[in-house]
């Protein structure tokens, strides 16, 4: 099993590319298949391009500000860590708590991430995702059956539905690509 790595997740429109300068175009191959694993990723990644640690931050942010990364941030690998059932739960929450029912499920530790789609009826009533972990389905199960009870607590007549649907397979992430 590969250690954790950090990930640059890029969001950046395909038409992106003459808003780049060179060293952004280094800095983005450098860093595009993860932050390097050390106590100052930022002063490596300064070391091998020839710039400054300074500079690195200040352009990694700009890139965030700008968009064309959404985020930085460790992309833990979930089975090395014993984490080998993955279930997306899925809610059919009313859409003027959805953001705050969000907010609430994705502070919890058995979430990494949670996010907000649209519905597809009639088929895909669901406009809430949480991707939970566990160490079993049994235990992906009771992690979903603490949402539902804090869903329907806080949330008392918002929540019409859901579902968990486990991952069958493991599928290698990663963000976008440069070409050199």
């Amino acid at each position: 099993m590969n250690a954790p790595t950090s990930k640059l997740i890029s969001n950046a429109p395909i038409s992106a590319g003459p808003l780049l300068d060179e060293t952004d175009r280094r800095l983005i191959r450098a860093t595009q298949g993860g932050l390097p694993l050390v106590p100052q990723p930022y002063l490596a990644i300064a070391e091998q391009l020839g710039i400054g640690e300074a500079e690195v931050a200040t352009r990694l942010a700009a890139m965030l500000e700008n968009g064309l990364i959404r985020r930085i941030g460790a992309v833990p690998n979930h089975y090395a860590l014993g984490y080998t059932a993955n279930g997306m739960s899925v809610w059919d929450v009313d859409d003027e708590v959805v953001d705050a029912a969000g907010e609430r499920i994705g502070a919890l530790a058995c979430v990494t991430h949670c996010y907000r789609r649209p519905r597809h009826r009639p088929h895909w009533p669901y406009n809430l995702f949480a991707m939970v972990h566990g160490g079993s389905r049994e235990e992906v199960r009771r992690h979903v059956a603490d949402i539902l009870l804090l869903l329907m607590r806080d949330f008392t007549g918002r929540l019409r539905g859901h579902e968990v649907l486990f991952s069958t397979a493991i599928l290698k992430k990663t963000g976008l690509r440069l070409r050199d």
